[in-house]
C-alpha cells in the first residue's frame, strides 16, 4: 500500500514528525542514516539544512535537497506511530 505524506516537521535530535494523508502521524529517527549513507552527513554538517525538510510533489517522499531524500514507504515502515486519526 502506498502511504502519501501530508506534512513533515523537523524535531530536535534529528527526528521528524510525519503526518500521512490517512491521518496517522509517525516519528522518524534520521540518526541511523548518518552511518548508512554519506549524503546524510550534510544534515549534520550544514547548519540549518535539517530544518529545511519538505514534502516532495505528490506526497511520495520528503526532501532536503537534490541529493538527500526519503520515500514515503521508508518513513511509514520505519517510523514510530505517534497518533492515529
Amino acid at each position: 500500500m502506498f502511504h502519501k505524506i501530508k506534512s513533515v516537521n523537523p524535531l530536535p535530535d534529528y527526528k521528524l514528525s510525519i503526518m500521512f494523508e490517512c491521518g496517522e502521524q509517525k516519528k522518524y529517527d534520521v540518526n541511523p542514516l548518518f552511518s548508512r549513507w554519506d549524503a546524510f552527513q550534510a544534515l549534520k554538517s550544514i547548519e540549518g539544512l535539517f530544518q529545511q525538510v519538505y514534502v516532495d510533489a505528490g506526497g511520495c517522499g520528503i526532501c532536503w535537497n537534490e541529493d538527500i531524500d526519503l520515500s514515503c514507504e521508508e518513513l511509514w515502515d520505519n517510523g514510530e506511530l505517534k497518533w492515529k486519526g
